[in-house]
């Protein structure tokens, strides 16, 4: 099975022969089997050249920066091999068409408040008021006139869904509002770090199948990313991020010393990001039972099949349902 790899040191990444090779700052080198590798996240201050690119393409490997302060900056998509033109014209059809797009951008919402809406009943809050709220406005999605005024009952419902996380975490991780640019207070940095790893991981996913990442439904298409991303990460960041986050705090995994504070933004230092990481990498990993394809599978491969659901809406197959999860 293939693996993501994180490189938090400074150093250069290097192809030799057919293995990618981790070179440190003090010369010590690091073999890694390429045939092992699905993405390379790069946190540090990473020396590359067209070789090792040029490698990445032909292996299939996506590189994914981030910033000094975690933040993520862009990725190396390595030229597509599972292209479809019809895929993309139905694609671009179902943007094009009010009705269409509307279906699709009001299926991620309602996913992703039933999702809300479990999380915070599985946490023992759902009678709190912040709750009662999102319950109410949930039931507004369907009967939206068009994308904005979803977007707008969706803006809503995260904005009490965040009051509501206040109940499930310590105090010294309370926060007023989100934050995102940039994030003000520890939790804020929390969930940008996770949101900007769910980003990432369904970019991934998006990558091996023939959907077009930058034709989206919920978010408007933009020349700087790739936002069908981040319709279908909206699915996921409360069932696989918050959950993740509110562990991590109230478990003690994440305190106040995992974070850095300059000039009023916060992030996540080193120590911090790789708890999270490892965190994330292992809740992607776990299995649950598919009862319709009556076998285990990963939250890995959740997102991939989401990805297939689409393909085959658009396509005129079968039509769409957004995962709601059943266990």
């Amino acid at each position: 099975m293939r693996r993501d790899i994180y490189l938090f040191s400074n150093g250069r990444l290097m192809r030799k022969d057919n293995t990618l090779y981790i070179v440190s700052e003090d010369g010590i080198k690091r073999a890694v089997p390429v045939e092992q590798v699905e993405n390379v996240h790069l946190f540090g201050q990473i020396d590359l050249n067209s070789a090792l690119f040029n490698f990445s393409g032909q292996k299939e490997v996506m590189l994914h920066f981030y910033n000094y302060y975690g933040f993520y900056t862009g990725s190396f998509y390595p030229r597509e091999h599972s292209v479809s033109g019809i895929v993309t014209v139905k694609q671009s059809d179902h943007y094009l068409r009010k009705e269409k797009r509307l279906f699709l951008a009001k299926c991620f919402v309602q996913s992703a408040s039933f999702h809300m809406l479990r999380t915070c009943r599985k946490r023992g809050i759902h009678g709190y008021e912040s709750v009662q709220i999102i319950t109410e406005l949930s039931k507004n999605i369907r009967d939206a006139k068009d994308v904005q005024q979803t977007m707008g009952i969706e803006g809503m419902i995260r904005q009490h869904y965040y009051r509501a996380l206040n109940e499930l975490i310590p105090e010294e991780f309370t926060f007023a509002e989100r934050t995102k640019r940039p994030p003000r207070d520890p939790f804020n940095a929390l969930i940008s770090f996770g949101n900007t790893m769910m980003y990432t991981s369904v970019l991934s996913e998006i990558y091996k199948t023939q959907l077009n990442p930058t034709i989206s439904y919920l978010h408007e298409p933009s020349q700087k990313r790739f936002s069908l991303c981040l319709d279908l990460a909206e699915i996921f960041k409360p069932l696989l991020v918050d959950p993740l986050l509110i562990t991590l705090v109230n478990k003690k995994k994440i305190t106040s010393k995992h974070f850095e504070n300059h000039d009023g933004m916060v992030y996540l230092n080193e120590m911090g990001r790789k708890i999270v990481i490892a965190a994330f990498d292992e809740r992607l990993q776990q299995t649950i039972r598919h009862r319709k394809l009556k076998r285990n599978v990963s939250y890995w491969y959740l997102i991939r099949l989401e990805c297939y659901k689409l393909i085959k809406h658009v396509i005129g197959d079968t039509p769409y349902i957004p995962l709601k999860a059943w266990w």
